[in-house]
Formats: structure tokens, C-alpha cells, sequence
């Protein structure tokens, strides 16, 4: 690891196979998994960015690897076991370009990153620390995600989580929904879907959910509605925060961009301690969401500093 400041995150290294139109007849194969699209995200925002993943020696988990390396990502976190094989998911596109993860590949879900491979020294100068659920239905990659955050909390790391529901990992929904949940109480910033929400806290609308929500006491909650927004949870407050209009090509990833804009957010001005400044964190975020629609693919649409002069009011 380098001594410099950094984002860190921990999750698998997917390989997404992207409907190339709404027919769902033809896809292309994509570097993906919301934790990639985010430590990648990050470091194209300009923001030193590490990730915790493990890969094998064929040509899927090389090519992973390249991309990442390709991407600045310190790879340095994350470990190689020969026998791995890096999951897949068919990802189909809906009439309105929304995304539907159809059918996930995984031929090798017992080899994990363990807990005790976990490196001290990549936490120490780590700013914000980035899970998401998409692991934790595996025992060993749970064990390993509690420890992850233990670690980040010892070190005073600030711990992001994006619910990122993904029912066809989990063998039932209950278990889905109170695995994610207990996260929440060690969770400082939360990413989640209003459909999400809905789901973690079993309520029918989105006020009922917020005021359950609110029992868990995160510091800072952004509710995200797609093309609507962004609703806010801060101390207390409820507030929404418009999202500039755009044509979108495919809302893949849209959120994982969010959560990369929050993150550098955070990183340079660390928590936001405003009303004001939980608003100025949300607008930059929802651009980056934005922009992310306007291409196709995920990994690949993650937008770039540079590109958020495309957007105007």
C-alpha cells in the first residue's frame, strides 16, 4: 500500500454481460460488480483508490486485473487464488432502459477473501471504507465484511454501504433483508433505493419507510429516486435534492456512480456537517448518476471530473 490517503473498497470483481438492446438477444462482456464500478468510479474522480477483491490465474480474472490496473486501482488489498473463477451476471434492459439483473454465473462461490487475509495497513490510511451486500450471502465473505468494518471502525474510517438488494444471490429474501440490516447500525453513510428501502424495512411507502429507517440512527442517508432525485436524511431533516434532467441510454451503474461522487465528496471535505453542505455532496452526486446514463454500460460509463461541464442547468 501506499502511504497516501485513500478510498477503500471490498466486494467482488463481476465480469457484466450487458444487453446491447431491449431485445435482450445480444450482450457484450463489461468489467462490472457495483464495488468495481465504485473503486473505479473513485479514481476517476481523481481520488487514490484501493480495492479488496480476489481473482484466479485464467484469462477472465487477467482481464479483470488489467482493467483494474488500467482504471488506477491498487490492486495491492486484494488476493489470487489459481482456482478462482470471477463471477458473471446477464444484466437485460428494460423498454425504459432500466436494468434487470437477469442470471448470475458463479462457478467458484467458495473461494473468498478471508478474514485473516484482510490487510492491516490498507485500512490505517483509508479515508472511507465501501461495502455493499452483494457478498454477504456467502458465510465466508460475511465473517469477512464483519471484520472489514471492525477494522475501519478501529482505524476511525468512515464506513459507506449501498444496500444494493440483489434477491437472486440469496437463497431467501428474510435472510437478504436481515443480513443488510444489521450493517445498518455501523453504517455513517447509506445509499439506497426507495424500491430498497421498501424492501429492508417492510413498509409500503416511502414515509413509512424513512420514519423505520430513522430507528438506526445513520448519520447520513441518500434516498435515490432515479429520475426524481435524491431525498436526504440528516439529523433529523428530510430534504429532497433535484437531479438535472437527461436522455438516458442505460441506468446501469447510475448509482454506483452516485456512490463514487459521494465518496470523493467525503474524502476531500470529509462528513458533511450542513444542511448546506449534505445538499452540495447530494447535487455533484446526482450529476455523476446522471452522466452515467447518458452512455452505455456500467464500468464503462463511469463518468469523469472533466465531464461534468456536459451537464447544465
Amino acid at each position: 500500500m501506499t502511504n497516501s490517503k485513500h478510498v477503500l473498497t471490498y466486494g467482488d470483481a463481476f465480469v457484466d454481460y450487458i444487453a446491447n438492446n431491449t431485445n435482450n438477444d445480444s450482450f457484450t462482456r463489461h468489467l462490472g460488480g457495483a464495488t468495481v464500478n465504485v473503486a473505479a468510479g473513485v479514481s476517476r474522480l481523481g481520488v487514490p483508490s484501493a480495492f479488496i477483491t480476489v481473482t484466479g490465474d485464467d484469462e477472465t480474472s487477467q482481464f479483470v486485473r488489467s482493467e483494474l490496473e488500467k482504471e488506477g486501482v491498487i490492486l495491492t488489498p486484494s488476493i489470487v487464488v489459481p482456482e478462482k473463477r470471477v463471477s458473471g451476471v446477464f444484466i437485460h434492459l428494460t423498454p425504459n432502459f432500466d436494468r434487470i439483473f437477469a442470471e448470475y454465473i458463479n462457478e467458484t462461490p467458495d473461494l473468498q477473501v478471508a478474514a485473516h487475509d484482510l490487510q492491516k495497513e490498507a485500512f490505517e490510511n483509508a479515508t472511507v471504507f465501501h461495502i455493499c451486500s452483494g457478498t454477504m450471502f456467502h458465510p465466508e465473505a460475511l465473517k469477512t465484511t464483519e471484520k472489514a468494518v471492525e477494522l475501519a471502525k478501529a482505524h476511525g474510517v468512515i464506513c459507506s454501504f449501498d444496500a444494493n438488494i440483489r434477491p437472486l444471490r440469496w437463497d431467501s429474501e428474510e435472510r437478504s433483508r436481515d443480513t443488510a440490516r444489521k450493517f445498518l447500525r455501523t453504517t455513517d453513510v447509506l445509499k439506497v433505493t426507495t424500491e430498497e428501502l421498501s424492501f429492508l424495512m417492510e413498509t409500503q411507502t416511502m414515509e413509512e419507510g424513512i420514519a423505520r429507517l430513522a430507528e438506526f440512527d445513520i448519520p447520513l442517508v441518500f434516498l435515490t429516486d432515479g429520475e426524481n432525485g435524491t431525498y436526504a436524511l440528516f439529523e433529523g431533516e428530510v430534504f429532497h435534492v433535484p437531479v438535472i434532467p437527461v436522455q438516458p441510454v442505460d441506468t446501469t451503474g447510475a448509482g454506483d456512480a452516485f456512490v463514487a461522487g459521494t465518496i470523493r465528496h467525503i474524502h476531500i471535505n470529509g462528513m458533511p456537517k450542513t444542511r448546506q453542505e449534505v445538499i452540495d455532496c447530494a447535487s455533484f452526486s446526482n450529476k455523476l448518476g446522471a452522466l452515467c446514463a447518458t452512455k452505455a454500460g456500467a464500468l464503462t460509463a463511469m463518468p469523469r471530473l472533466e465531464e461534468l461541464d456536459q451537464l447544465t442547468q
